[in-house]
């Protein structure tokens, strides 16, 4: 099996490292194209045996799955070059939320599957999110979920809420990056406590409730009420924390969906208008 990413970004990167890594994938198995193909080059001199190409058609020639790791402004552009080349018997797997699979479906004759990723998938954890067409089968399913397993659980969900899963899923690391990061910076100033270990202290915390959470039976509710002595410590921290960050999240959801709705329209537009 051959598997194709068209883009070589960020996220088509840690998609490609971390099929490699797991051994998921042979880099012989893995073919790249990038709009600026010295990036692709890159990639190909860093796992010997991969190939980088120069166009998006040989990409979609000889793979039998294909990954468009692209930017939504992208997309049209790039499923008109490939759209000749591309059958039946292929699966097209987008990973940009606002690219709906009825635009791929509608435009392209193969198979199509949308997946979003996280940065936490270089780790081989956190989930992928995974939506499926009306072409893909079982074994289709079965074949692309082989592969997410690899590095992360997939969890299939219902594209209506591809915005607030990424949002947990995939922006979430960032989100909780900030704050640990705003809570060390707080440590630190206010303390005088060496930056290295605050971080270090920090980064242990994240990892250990993590697991807690995942494998160690709490839920984020249960979490809190165990540790949470009444009138301690951390229950007065909390009672502090309620206050001032009341309504943030919502604000947060109604931000990132706000956007979210401002790239569907773009997206839209592309595939609306033959001559974009």
């Amino acid at each position: 099996m051959n598997v194709g990413f068209i883009g070589t970004g960020s996220m088509g990167t840690i998609l490609i490292e971390s099929f490699i890594k797991t051994n998921a994938l042979n880099p012989e198995q893995i073919v790249a194209a990038n709009r600026t193909f010295a990036k692709a080059e890159r990639l190909a001199e860093t796992h010997p045996g991969l190939r980088a190409v120069p166009t998006n058609r040989e990409v979609a020639d000889i793979c039998d799955i294909i990954f468009l790791c692209i930017k939504p402004k992208e997309f049209k552009c790039v499923i008109d070059e490939i759209r000749p080349y591309v059958t039946p018997a292929q699966i097209v797997v987008s990973i940009t939320s606002p690219v709906l699979i009825r635009h791929l479906e509608d435009h392209m004759p193969c198979k199509i599957a949308k997946i979003i990723p996280s940065i936490t998938n270089y780790a081989c954890s956190g989930a992928t999110l995974a939506m499926y067409g009306s072409r893909m089968n079982a074994e289709d399913v079965e074949a692309l979920e082989r592969l997410l397993r690899c590095m992360s659980k997939p969890l299939v969900v219902s594209e209506e809420y591809t915005r607030v899963c990424s949002d947990l899923s995939s922006c979430g690391p960032a989100f909780l990056a900030f704050f640990v990061e705003q809570f060390v910076q707080a440590a630190v100033a206010y303390t005088g406590l060496p930056r290295e270990e605050a971080t270090r202290l920090a980064s242990e915390m994240v990892l250990g409730t993590g697991l807690l959470l995942t494998e160690g039976g709490f839920s984020p509710e249960s979490l809190r009420e165990r540790v949470t002595v009444p009138g301690g410590i951390t229950a007065e921290g909390l009672r502090m924390l309620s206050l001032d960050l009341d309504g943030t999240f919502e604000r947060l959801l109604r931000t990132t969906h706000k956007k979210y709705r401002e790239e569907l329209d773009k997206v839209e537009g592309l595939f609306l208008n033959p001559q974009s």
